[in-house]
């Protein structure tokens, strides 16, 4: 299901060859036979839909991964160092073996992990998530206490009995793994059932409500979510683009029209990602094929850009 980088997708405006203050995000970006310990951050991605196809979205994130590459490509480089960001490939879902799919995510985080580097994963759906997980429990072993930081408008806390999805990732490892706590950040009341309210206290869950973030991050929640990062060894990132207004980011399974300006997701991920106990994160959701002009792909790169230069500057 791995496929290697393929560089071509790497390519984009040039204006200048040597000097490095004028570089763009292709002139940076290296293959993963070219990797080393002093490259801050992995790029691996995941085409897969097949989470969103069982919990029955609307398809099209597959192509995310090359869509968010190409948008990256002609970014400006802010960063110090010309090396920074190495392409690990991407993973492919064949055949509906979403669970093989993930374990196969699995081992190329723990791979990114192991040289010291950051993984930054492109989705997919947010069944992403699960693939990223089992990458780093494996790498920080099993006695590390993890924090799931999900900014996102729903819980995805469904049930698993019948099937895994898009919609359940966050239970299955909650009831699987009692040194994993979940915090999101930006649910939405009208986007979730009382039942998945419920689900979430009785697993032990603390969030904060979209309605909670529309002007500023307060003290009040910018405490709660140190706190939350405070009480665990490790922390992961996890973005769903359906958090952000659907004018902002049309280009998503399911839209939302009371939804995080792009803006204050910037600030969250900033916030977050400066955090040395954030070891990894992920985007999610970006649909191509619903896209309008697109606006939810360059949106999404330029959120990638932000933890790019958050992980150099740590």
């Amino acid at each position: 299901m791995y496929i290697s980088p393929n560089m071509d997708v790497w390519k984009g405006r040039t204006d200048s060859l040597v000097d490095k203050d004028e570089f763009r995000i292709h002139q940076i970006v290296k293959g993963s036979q070219r990797a080393s310990m002093n490259h801050a951050c992995g790029i691996i991605g995941f085409s897969c839909e097949e989470g969103v196809r069982r919990n029955k979205g609307r398809l099209g994130s597959k192509e995310a991964p090359n869509e968010i590459r190409k948008a990256l490509s002609s970014l400006s480089w802010h960063g110090q160092a010309t090396d920074s960001l190495v392409d690990f490939g991407t993973i492919i879902c064949e055949e509906r073996q979403l669970e093989a799919a993930q374990a196969e995510l699995g081992s190329h985080v723990e791979k990114i992990l192991s040289k010291n580097m950051f993984p930054v994963i492109l989705g997919g759906g947010h069944e992403t998530f699960y693939g990223h997980f089992l990458g780093v429990r494996s790498q920080v072993g099993p006695n590390a206490k993890i924090g799931i930081l999900n900014i996102d408008a729903h819980f995805d806390l469904r049930s698993y009995e019948e099937m895994t999805s898009s919609g359940t990732m966050f239970k299955q490892i909650l009831e699987n793994d009692h040194l994993t706590s979940y915090m999101p950040i930006g649910i939405q009341r009208f986007g979730n059932t009382k039942k998945l309210f419920n689900t979430a206290d009785s697993l032990g869950c603390s969030w904060i409500l979209e309605e909670d973030l529309m002007n500023e991050i307060t003290d009040e929640i910018e405490n709660k979510i140190q706190n939350f990062m405070n009480e665990h060894d490790s922390i992961i990132l996890t973005l769903c683009m359906d958090v952000i207004n659907a004018s902002e980011a049309p280009g998503v399974s399911a839209p939302s029209p009371f939804g995080l300006s792009g803006k204050m997701v910037r600030q969250l991920i900033r916030n977050i990602i400066s955090n040395r106990k954030t070891i990894s994160f992920d985007i999610c959701e970006v649909n191509p094929a619903l896209d309008n002009d697109n606006r939810t792909v360059k949106l999404a790169a330029n959120l990638i850009n932000e933890v790019f230069m958050c992980v150099e500057r740590r």
